[in-house]
């Protein structure tokens, strides 16, 4: 086990640091309370090479290592939820899932232009009455020729707005239920294709979250991703590599509560000393530590995984499982450390407490990662290799 940086990691990182603190923290409070960014951060990315920063050279990403991912990811999370989400759709669930299943000619068309930060890729699975449920999609997907024709619904897609191209998931053989579900690169610009904001959100409030509506939409089969019926396969491969960025983010939201949390700790004073000499205080903070540093092991474990090719579903589960919930907790205590001050816009944690709360929910429940863990534990469950696997790192050129 080596736990040391490379110097191309440490300068990602300093790089990512750098980019947060001049470009998202002076504006983040204007944006959140706005509903949206500044699109011209997109360019930005683009140009430091974050859009496909873990992408291989040869499809025009940077070729960095997966772990470069999750240093990028909990840099963006230290400034806003909302700019770690974007990387998190655009390369975790739409990049590196071409990366995993998409033939030579769908990577150079789609897999290019996006890691070049061209064009920006989403995801398209949650339906209204379908969440953890994936079988209850109610999308379709019918052969007509050379082309798909797609009709449904989905809902809280991030980038729904944003996005040039999007992964959907539709029933193309609903009797076969799970089996009976198959993939699609379903481009913006299609007749039928519309989408729509959500508006009102408890949180990440400057990021872009909506619906997106399928009439008639004529799909090429070219486009079709993977074979027909395995859909559900590919979405929950997919899902592996989301709910890594997840993880990652929510260390990076860990870190933001605790460096927050450190400052106001040894400037506020009560009863004559400085609130930070309070034990109750003291016992806040260390569970932040601790939560942060046991959420970055996991984190790390299940990248290092990626990194050899392994499949690496029950790590990444356990590790999005825990520092969401350990995020989650250090948000609402760095509320409590703030006192009345946390509950105002005065300070960042309010804005930390409200994004942390998705993350429990999304890419899986906190109650269906704890189903998973407690299916693997008891031997009830077990991960197979896929006939097609994430490419390990070092990438072949």
């Amino acid at each position: 086990m080596d736990f040391t940086f490379t110097d191309e990691q440490k300068m990602l990182r300093q790089t990512a640091r750098q980019f947060v603190d001049a470009e998202i923290m002076p504006h983040i409070a204007k944006w959140d309370a706005q509903g949206s960014f500044d699109e011209a951060i997109w360019k930005r990315l683009a140009d430091l090479g974050f859009m496909g920063v873990c992408v291989p050279e040869k499809y025009g990403g940077s070729g960095m290592d997966y772990n470069a991912l999750a240093i990028l990811c909990e840099e963006l999370e230290r400034g806003d939820t909302a700019f770690r989400t974007a990387v998190s759709v655009h390369i975790g669930l739409n990049c590196m899932t071409l990366m995993q299943w998409g033939t030579e000619e769908q990577k150079q068309q789609y897999l290019v232009p996006q890691a070049k930060g061209e064009k920006i890729g989403a995801f398209g699975l949650t339906e209204p009455g379908a969440g953890s449920d994936v079988s209850a999609i109610q999308t379709t997907a019918v052969r007509d020729g050379d082309d798909y024709i797609l009709n449904g619904q989905k809902t809280w897609i991030s980038l729904c707005d944003s996005a040039d191209n999007f992964l959907v998931f539709a029933y193309t053989n609903k009797p076969k239920k799970h089996h009976g579900i198959s993939a699609f690169i379903v481009e913006r610009t299609l007749p039928g294709f519309s989408s729509k904001a959500i508006k009102g959100k408890y949180g990440i409030r400057a990021g872009n979250t909506g619906e997106l509506f399928f009439e008639d939409v004529r799909v090429p089969a070219t486009n079709l991703l993977g074979e027909e019926g395995e859909g559900f396969k590919i979405a929950m491969a997919a899902l592996d590599n989301g709910r890594f960025t997840v993880a990652a983010g929510a260390v990076g939201l860990l870190y933001a509560c605790l460096e927050s949390s450190v400052e106001y700790a040894t400037t506020r004073e009560t009863f004559g000393k400085k609130i930070g000499e309070h034990q109750l205080v003291q016992q806040m903070l260390a569970k932040m530590e601790a939560g942060y540093q046991m959420s970055r092991l996991l984190v790390y474990r299940a990248g290092e995984l990626k990194n050899q090719g392994v499949r690496n579903t029950r790590e990444t589960s356990l590790a999005k499982w825990q520092a969401c919930d350990f995020a989650n907790q250090a948000a609402d205590d760095a509320v409590q450390i703030h006192g009345a001050y946390g509950y105002s816009d005065e300070y960042p944690v309010a804005r930390y407490l409200r994004n942390s709360k998705a993350p429990v929910i999304y890419e899986g429940t906190r109650e269906i990662h704890t189903l998973m863990q407690a299916g693997y534990v008891l031997g009830e469950r077990s991960d197979k290799k896929l006939n097609r696997m994430l490419p390990k790192w070092p990438f072949e050129e």
